[in-house]
């Protein structure tokens, strides 16, 4: 039993973060895509802030993808 309910939190856990990193690369769910993502990061000090918005972007998408 205990390794069905870590796979369930696996598969969910798997998809949010790769919602998560859906709204920040193509701006799906209301997100704010690329060029908003890459905005807050300046906002943020965060340098350089496209290359970082795709970095995580990135790495929350594929990285929520390959969980489940």
């Amino acid at each position: 039993m205990v390794d069905v309910g870590l796979l369930v939190l696996r598969v969910v856990l798997g998809v949010i973060f790769a919602a998560h990193g859906a709204q920040k690369l193509f701006g799906s769910f209301n997100g704010p895509g690329l060029k908003g993502t890459a905005g807050f990061h300046e906002q943020l000090g965060i340098r350089p802030p496209f290359a970082m918005a795709v970095l995580a972007g990135l790495a929350e998408f594929v990285g929520g993808s390959w969980s489940r």
